[in-house]
């Protein structure tokens, strides 16, 4: 169905795609994530050249659509393609919005592109609706349109940018539903979104994007609960991750307790929750490890955030040969980190650094 080669777009500013390679099969559903930045929307528009890639082939049914010779606006008619902002025209109607592509451009009677329209209407929920004009309507019935002229052109692939980004949360269940029917008739779907309880449940395939590439691709399930690479499962899992490395006895203190405090409110963590973690590294680091390392620590304190669990793991590595906190001359400062944490464990790497790992 569509095919992409070494897709890279470039920007003056930015490079978002540097060498984009899949496949996607005809009645595939896909749902691309990923971080805000990574070139999901430019991924779209390029597939659909509203955005002319920098180099690359892209093809579709074996045609290279990237050519110099492709008819690009007939190319278009075999692509739907639904916007965050609706882009319906203000001055028609509904029906008038569906009607317009299928007359202009397949050349259908008034009767039979208002017969469609009236049918694309029922299947989005809206047939009452088809004498309004789209300021009279809601958000999510705005969208609900856009998809049904899309489908009005009958294509063998629909794009959706972000179809509920710019919605209120009540309305995207109605436009969600509508893509969830739509995805059980067969038709080939490619939707960028950042619902990703949506982007689960209605893809046979996801795609994670990232470092301008694709840099997982796998079933929902895969990707969702067994994720083999560490941004994937960061970003899925909803992790935020806060990492700190000291190297010196008489390191930044007040300014690495601001990053802490910008990390918690960053990612609306609870004080007490945050209290805790403050805690849990001004007792560990400055009380019992910088005491007993020498004049060059290699210290390195990650926290990872987890919103689902509502908890933060810690893991803190460092040099000085195997020294176990719990062993620590300052019993007061070891009773008050044992009293904030949980499933304290100390462990040897490999490579002769001391781990230690708990959670707040």
């Amino acid at each position: 169905m569509i095919r992409l080669e070494h897709v890279k777009k470039v920007y003056p500013n930015a490079a978002p795609l540097k060498d984009v390679n899949a496949e996607i099969k005809d009645g595939e559903v896909i749902s691309i994530i990923g971080p805000s930045g990574t070139g999901k929307s430019t991924l779209l528009r390029c597939i659909n050249l509203l955005e002319r890639p920098t180099s690359g082939k892209i093809f579709l049914n074996d045609q290279e659509i990237t050519s110099k010779k492709c008819n690009v606006p007939l190319m278009r008619q075999k692509m739907g393609m639904v916007f965050q902002s609706f882009n319906l025209f203000g001055h028609l109607t509904v029906i008038e919005n569906i009607m317009l592509a299928p007359m202009k451009l397949k050349h259908l009677s008034k009767q039979d592109a208002y017969n469609n329209a009236i049918k694309l209407l029922h299947q989005v929920g809206l047939a009452n609706k088809y004498l309004n004009y789209p300021d009279e309507l809601s958000g999510g019935q705005k969208q609900r349109i856009a998809i049904a002229r899309a489908l009005a052109m009958n294509p063998e692939v629909i794009l959706f940018d972000e179809p509920t980004s710019a919605l209120d949360p009540t309305m995207i269940g109605e436009v969600q539903a509508v893509i969830r029917e739509l995805a059980g008739t067969g038709k080939t779907m490619m939707i960028v979104t950042h619902e990703m309880k949506f982007a689960r449940s209605i893809a046979t395939r996801v795609i994670y994007l990232d470092e301008g590439g694709i840099y997982e691709d796998g079933t929902p399930e895969q990707i969702f609960e067994n994720p083999t690479r560490e941004k994937t499962r960061r970003f899925i899992r909803n992790l935020k991750v806060l990492e700190i490395a000291i190297n010196s006895r008489h390191f930044d203190f007040p300014g690495v307790i601001s990053e802490i405090e910008t990390f918690c409110t960053k990612n609306l963590i609870s004080p007490k929750l945050a209290n805790r973690l403050h805690l849990s590294f001004e007792e560990l680091i400055n009380q019992i490890l910088l005491p007993v390392l020498n004049n060059e620590p290699d210290i390195n304190f990650s926290a990872e955030y987890s919103e689902n669990d509502e908890k933060i793991d810690v893991k803190v590595s460092y040099n000085g040969g195997s020294f176990n906190p719990s062993d620590s001359e300052n019993k007061l400062s070891w009773r008050l980190l044992e009293n904030e944490i949980k499933d304290f464990n100390h462990s040897m790497s490999n490579d002769g650094l001391n781990v230690v790992k708990f959670y707040v």
